[in-house]
């Protein structure tokens, strides 16, 4: 799945308006009726949570990538997976 679709559903709302703004939080702000700063903190942990989602991602794809040249074994993947979850 793709980091951006991985995102729960209030930040893929937020991440909706941020590109309507063109990225313009003082448009996100009067968007969501909240402060500059509330506004400025919720693209902030948006943005947070959309490079944990990646990070996980290039941690799976490289854990597999060790399974497929058996530099793992199917346990020790499972095992370093869930740890990641």
């Amino acid at each position: 799945m793709c980091p951006l679709c991985s995102l729960d559903t209030e930040n893929r709302n937020l991440l909706e308006l941020f590109l309507l703004a063109r990225g313009n939080l003082k448009a996100v702000q009067r968007m969501l009726g909240v402060s500059y700063p509330t506004a400025r903190t919720r693209i902030e942990d948006m943005f947070v949570a959309l490079e944990n989602r990646t990070n996980t991602s290039d941690k799976s794809i490289s854990v597999l990538e060790r399974l497929h040249r058996g530099e793992i074994s199917v346990e020790d993947a499972l095992e370093t997976l869930s740890d990641s979850s």
